[in-house]
């Protein structure tokens, strides 16, 4: 079994960035989205990802962001991926260049096939649980009987992630990732180095079959 990569999302302080690489995490992610409580400016943006350590992926987080906000920051941030949460096209996130994943609200009914045809140049498609009202979980978690055994794309797991679950959602999906943010948290947008810990161990602990 393929071990299971690890990105801690919504960043907001050099410190839990600090926390994540150390505990082990493949990426961390800023938000670029200003309704998000994890938003994070570009001059924040900087600070944190001048922290990260070599081999640990920055990942920038948009929602349906103007061509030239995403220029500005990639002008000053040396983002390593881009994650799109809105209804951009695939042309529209292939534009600048750089590997990007998508996310698909798992609504009921939700065609991740037809997903992945839409997006073709996507390197994964990360799922998070539907939530009317905003882009993104919110901490909620959605039905994995939902997720199909096999996708042509790697599977990125969101939603409602915590230390408590993560071992039984690897379990159940397999994914090639998990991605978490809130299940990690002190309060929003400040992370509990604790919680990343102790994470990270349940992610580490499904390192073989026979272990998860």
């Amino acid at each position: 079994m393929m071990r299971t990569r690890v990105k801690i999302c919504g960043i907001t302080r050099v410190q839990d960035a600090h926390s994540a690489v150390d505990s082990g995490a493949d990426a961390i992610g800023l938000v670029f989205y200003p309704h998000s409580p994890r938003h994070v400016t570009p001059e924040q943006a900087r600070r944190i990802a001048a922290e990260v350590a070599p081999f640990v992926t920055v990942v920038g987080l948009f929602v349906n962001a103007a061509p030239a906000g995403i220029r500005e920051v990639l002008d000053q941030i040396p983002l390593g991926l881009l994650q799109f949460h809105g209804q951009e096209s695939n042309a529209e996130c292939r534009h600048f260049g750089l590997p990007f994943i998508k996310s698909v609200a798992m609504k009921p009914g939700v065609d991740l096939h037809g997903q992945v045809d839409a997006y073709p140049d996507a390197a994964g498609l990360l799922l998070d649980a539907w939530q009317p009202l905003a882009h993104g979980g919110g901490g909620e978690s959605f039905d994995w009987e939902q997720v199909p055994e096999r996708l042509p794309l790697p599977v990125i797991l969101a939603g409602g992630l915590t230390p408590e679950n993560v071992v039984n959602a690897i379990r159940r999906i397999r994914p090639y990732a998990v991605d978490v943010s809130s299940g990690v948290e002190s309060s929003k947008g400040i992370k509990s180095a604790d919680k990343i810990s102790a994470f990270m161990k349940g992610v580490t602990s499904c390192g073989t079959e026979k272990d998860c």
